[in-house]
């Protein structure tokens, strides 16, 4: 999105399991610390987004759908969303 300030900001896009597109904006940091994300970048590339299961998630081990925060680097949506239901695969440790 912007190099400035330094480190530049960037918007992660990701779908959850109902289909719905959301973005996700942060310094590059937050989604990539090894500093693979910068002006010399060939986007979109892919990152990961740090979130914890929801404690009160209530579906078992084996269910296809996870609800997770991305609050552990305190990301959330523009609006403010930080809570979402996703696909488990989408899911990596």
């Amino acid at each position: 999105m912007d190099d400035e300030p330094w480190p530049g900001v960037v918007e992660v896009q990701f779908m959850d399991a109902a289909g719905r597109r959301w973005s996700l904006f942060d310094k590059a940091p937050i989604f990539a610390a090894m500093g693979e994300l910068g002006p010399d970048t060939s986007y979109p590339v892919e990152v990961t987004v740090a979130c914890a299961v929801a404690e009160d998630d209530g579906l078992a081990r084996d269910d296809e759908f996870v609800t997770v925060s991305t609050s552990p680097h305190g990301v959330s949506t523009p609006d403010g969303y930080a809570r979402f239901t996703v696909r488990r695969d989408q899911l990596t440790r």
